[in-house]
């Protein structure tokens, strides 16, 4: 005679499973490092600094 199955924990697995699926298609999709933040951050603090020395005094 078989062992009995847990069928909870089989249900369980495959939800983590799917979840840690969907979890890493959204990392690809809208991820990004803080590296990368931090590279934006500093793109557009300087691109505002030269914008700002380009001004004309009235």
């Amino acid at each position: 005679m078989s062992q009995p199955v847990n069928l909870n924990r089989f249900r369980k697995q495959k939800a983590r499973a799917e979840k840690k699926a969907r979890a890493d298609e959204n990392a690809v999709k809208f991820g990004r490092t803080k590296s990368e933040k931090d590279l934006d951050k500093a793109r557009d603090a300087k691109a505002k600094r030269d914008l700002d020395g380009h001004k004309r005094d009235p």
